[in-house]
């Protein structure tokens, strides 16, 4: 059981790490694509403010763990679920990051933890309670919602910056736009680390519940501090592939609308994890912001179709990780006995 718990807790660890590695376009692509931030900078302030952001908040993990119930079953099956859930979340990753597509590592990980519950549940077991109302209310509403809510607001946001600056010259704008960027850029790695951050938490929490090595609920400052640490060795190392996904092939920005995208994706995180106790995706809000306000251009300037296709890849996450995560858990189930 021991040895299987530490496993569990690699395999937790390497999700964040891949986690960081992933999403430290989010924060910074935008910054970088119109030279607000050097590469170099703009990864060592994302890392910075996801461990920030990480340590500052419980707000998804009281999600995980409270909000919704979650109880993960006692012993090896427990255990299973957590590793089969994570295991199916991170192949989804890698996949579309090998892709360059940016997805949501909250909705994998979500409907791997059902995926693998409804396994157990069909072999008799007892599954993961409080699964469904997760799944609903960390996958369905926010597909649904994040990113129009995202596109709308920073469509909007670009209107009373340009009436605003009408009569500045492009220079003006261009710097304006640049220093609003290299706040709104450690704004969203805040966001992410709140967001983001407290899942690794979390689910190291409850895998020390079902290994019985606690019966506590509560997040330990430890397991924070681990997740922090993994997340922003992951944001340190990540790699620019998504990145040129976001900043390049979907619309071209300037950096006035970069600073509005950003300033939005960051507030809707905020609200999220503080006000609303909701995960939301830092993909889905952030590529959704950039997206929304680079359509309120003059030229025609969004390549609908890649965005399509980045959308088919959100909608598919699910379905993708919930069967994943089921195959794996069958297949691992036959060990445990």
């Amino acid at each position: 059981m021991i040895v299987f718990l530490w496993c569990v807790f690699a395999a937790i660890c390497a999700f964040a790490f891949l986690n960081g590695f992933r999403d430290a376009s989010n924060s910074v692509a935008a910054a970088v694509r119109t030279r607000a931030l050097s590469p170099s900078i703009a990864v060592l302030l994302a890392a910075f403010f996801a461990v920030v952001g990480t340590l500052l908040s419980t707000a998804f993990g009281s999600f995980l763990v409270s909000a919704v119930e979650l109880r993960v079953p006692d012993g090896a099956a427990g255990l299973a679920i957590l590793f089969t859930a994570v295991l199916a979340a991170g192949g989804w990753g890698l996949f579309c990051w090998y892709r360059a597509v940016p997805m949501s590592s909250t909705h994998a990980v979500i409907s791997g933890f059902a995926g693998a519950s409804g396994a157990f549940a069909l072999l008799g077991g007892d599954g993961v309670h409080g699964v469904a109302r997760m799944l609903l209310g960390g996958v369905a509403i926010p597909l649904v919602l994040t990113p129009v809510v995202a596109f709308v607001l920073s469509y909007l946001a670009v209107i009373p910056l340009t009436w605003r600056l009408r009569h500045a010259t492009s220079a003006d704008v261009n710097t304006v736009g640049r220093l609003g960027q290299s706040i709104t850029a450690g704004a969203v790695a805040l966001g992410h680390g709140l967001q983001d951050g407290q899942r690794t938490a979390a689910m190291l929490t409850l895998a020390l519940v079902a290994g019985q090595a606690t019966t506590a609920h509560g997040i330990p400052f430890w397991a924070q501090a681990v997740a922090a640490g993994c997340l922003g060795a992951g944001v340190l190392c990540g790699g620019w592939r998504i990145s040129h996904t976001i900043a390049y092939r979907l619309v071209p920005i300037d950096p006035l609308r970069g600073m509005a995208a950003q300033a939005v994706s960051a507030g809707m995180l905020y609200v999220g994890a503080i006000a609303l106790q909701m995960p939301l995706s830092t993909t889905q809000a952030v590529t959704s912001s950039i997206v929304g306000s680079g359509a309120n251009q003059r030229y025609e300037s969004v390549v609908w179709g890649r965005v399509a296709g980045v959308a088919v890849y959100w909608l598919a996450t699910p379905l993708v990780c919930i069967v994943a995560a089921g195959v794996l858990f069958l297949a691992v189930h036959p060990l445990l006995e």
